[in-house]
């Protein structure tokens, strides 16, 4: 497995995806070993007294995501755990194949990332389609998998019509973008799905782009996230939300794109669900409001952790 430090000290590692991918997976723990010089030491958990020791903590962004937007949470949790985050195929620095974008591939990744990394039992965190695959990692390979994070993404069947609504809204951006700050403008406050104009938008959007010669693009292509949408658009997830044997957590914002009732049913319907909502949020939850964010992650962390164990189901 390929190892690679950045300026931060953040370790990359190269992970072999579905159909031998090259995926690309941030671990945080060194970045937080030298912040760890500038204030109190933190007592490592029972057991071990280096990184890998921690408990894992793998973090999947979703659509339109990539790794690096799960810095400030992944550094966050590093002194703690073993935060790692994971370009999904298809964005950051992992490859571009041309398919597949299933939901087979996703999980096939996912698994990969855990086994490859030695994350394993690991909380599995995640944002948007990030947070189904994340629920099915846990239904699927459960002795993988301590507990769960699901960030604003729903179980029903969105439908053919949000399809085309959604490909007509990738069409619409006005590309190549002349600078990066027309690009985090646009997102912010010109696009029409920008309702309210919200700059952290605009900022999430610009750490996608990439500059070419004739200005700055998103670094996926859309066709790939159309495709990745597909099993979303069409399939509902109930019966894999009712399989997830370990503890989970459904995140939401008033704003977001999750409404409390299917989220509450969503916690119904986990053996072992749980319900938190941040005020003042909306689809990005964890940039929308980073403390809070923060605070409710760590508290269901730290609840898990003094949960029994289940057994792990046959």
């Amino acid at each position: 497995m390929k190892q690679y430090v950045d300026q931060h000290t953040t370790r990359r590692f190269e992970v072999t995806g579905a159909g031998g991918t090259r995926l690309a997976a941030w671990d945080y723990a060194a970045a937080a070993a030298i912040a760890r010089t500038a204030a109190e030491p933190v007592a490592e958990p029972a057991g071990g007294a280096g990184p890998a020791s921690r408990p894992g903590v793998l973090l999947l962004h979703g659509l339109l995501g990539r790794a690096s937007h799960w810095a400030a949470t992944a550094r966050r949790l590093a002194p703690r755990y073993r935060a790692v985050a994971l370009d999904q195929r298809g964005h950051g620095h992992s490859e571009r194949p041309e398919g597949p974008y299933s939901t087979e591939a996703y999980l096939a990744d996912a698994v990969a990332a855990v086994e490859q990394l030695g994350l394993a039992p690991v909380t599995v965190v995640g944002h948007s389609t990030g947070a189904l695959t994340a629920w099915q990692l846990a239904a699927h390979r459960p002795d993988l998998v301590a507990a769960v994070v699901i960030c604003d993404m729903r179980a029903v069947a969105l439908g053919e019509a949000g399809q085309r609504e959604w490909e007509d809204w990738t069409r619409s951006w006005p590309l190549p973008f002349a600078t990066l700050g027309d690009a985090r403008r646009w997102f912010g406050e010109q696009d029409p799905w920008a309702d309210p104009p919200n700059p952290v938008r605009g900022d999430f959007f610009a750490e996608v782009m990439v500059e070419d010669e004739d200005g700055w693009r998103p670094q996926y292509a859309p066709r790939h996230l159309l495709r990745s949408r597909d099993p979303w658009i069409r399939d509902a997830h109930w019966d894999e939300l009712a399989a997830v044997a370990c503890p989970a957590m459904v995140v939401r914002g008033p704003d977001g794109e999750l409404g409390r009732a299917e989220a509450q049913e969503m916690v119904r319907v986990l053996p072992r669900g749980r319900y938190a909502e941040i005020p003042d949020a909306g689809h990005l939850v964890p940039w929308d409001q980073p403390d809070a964010w923060g605070d409710t992650l760590e508290r269901f962390l730290r609840e898990v952790a003094r949960e029994p164990q289940h057994a792990t189901p046959a």
